[in-house]
């Protein structure tokens, strides 16, 4: 995915989801991207950065979601794990504003 405004950084998505789950997910992992996240990512926006993001999500025998987000990106990486909610576009959201809380820390 390239984000918009960007002109060097590249950054590949790779989506796990049941068929169900992935139009919401991928919608949602690109509303973050362009709009939570854009100026936060600026600082790697260069033509040697390339990353990697991972988006995990499966719905468990509880019948809620669990999810993992993993970042790789210019030599730094982060991760992370939330299970059991209700709603797929909260647990999305939670774990995109968590990437951005450690992404302000900078």
């Amino acid at each position: 995915i390239l984000i918009p405004n960007f002109t060097g950084m590249k950054l590949q998505t790779i989506l796990h989801a049941a068929d169900a789950q992935k139009p919401v997910v991928e919608r949602l992992v690109n509303e973050n991207l362009e709009k939570k996240l854009n100026t936060y990512l600026k600082q790697f926006d260069r033509e040697d950065v390339e990353g990697i993001l991972t988006f995990d999500v499966e719905e468990n025998k509880k019948w809620l979601f669990n999810g993992t987000l993993q970042i790789k990106i210019d030599g730094k990486s982060f991760r992370y794990e939330r299970e059991d909610y209700k709603n797929l576009e909260d647990l999305v959201n939670n774990l995109f504003d968590h990437f951005k809380e450690d992404l302000s820390k900078k």
